[in-house]
């Protein structure tokens, strides 16, 4: 197991370089929610030429649809959703220069191809760990899409955030790496 890497947004080129399949990070800065509903929306505004409601350049979108925030916190429970929903928007994310997704489960090839042409890679958190993950969310803002609910786009503010490298910019992935090792026992 390595280090724990602490990496900021906007995230860069540089960084993403210097992120491999396990590493576990800590993040810090903003971080944007998106679930299926929500990319449903940014995907036409692409289609149609239209701005998307935030700067995806060197930004991380975390899969959540999150509970309701209890009296003195920013937001409630967040456990990830899983990953492939998103799957077929992703790529196109990352040619606009989204750098970073977080959620669970596997992702298909053309994403892993999209990571390693575009510089990006693919985060998850435990999903039984929502509780926790929330701690490290300071500030949670309704950015787009109000009408979606818990599905709406919004602006979250972390500190020391906690995920895991799934897929990496070169071609790896620990869950393949995993699968590998428990086959040759």
């Amino acid at each position: 197991m390595s280090e724990v890497k602490k990496i900021s947004t906007p995230l860069t080129d540089e960084t993403i370089a210097q992120l491999k399949a396990g590493d576990n990070v800590l993040i810090n800065g903003t971080i944007y929610t998106g679930r299926d509903a929500a990319h449903k929306k940014m995907a036409d505004l692409i289609a149609s030429g239209t701005a998307l409601p935030f700067d995806l350049r060197g930004q991380i979108i975390f899969y959540v649809g999150p509970t309701p925030a209890r009296p003195g916190n920013p937001i409630g429970s967040a456990g990830p959703t899983t990953s492939y929903r998103m799957d077929a928007y992703a790529p196109k994310l990352h040619e606009l220069g989204l750098k970073a997704s977080i959620g669970k489960g596997s992702r298909n090839a053309e994403v892993k191809d999209s990571l390693k042409k575009f510089k990006a890679v693919y985060l998850a958190v435990t999903g039984g760990a929502a509780a926790l993950v929330s701690k490290s969310i300071k500030k949670a803002e309704v950015v787009a899409y109000p009408e979606l609910g818990p599905e709406a786009i919004q602006k979250l503010e972390v500190e020391n955030f906690p995920a895991q490298v799934i897929n990496d910019m070169y071609g790896g992935d620990i869950y393949e790496e995993g699968r590998r090792q428990y086959e040759r026992k």
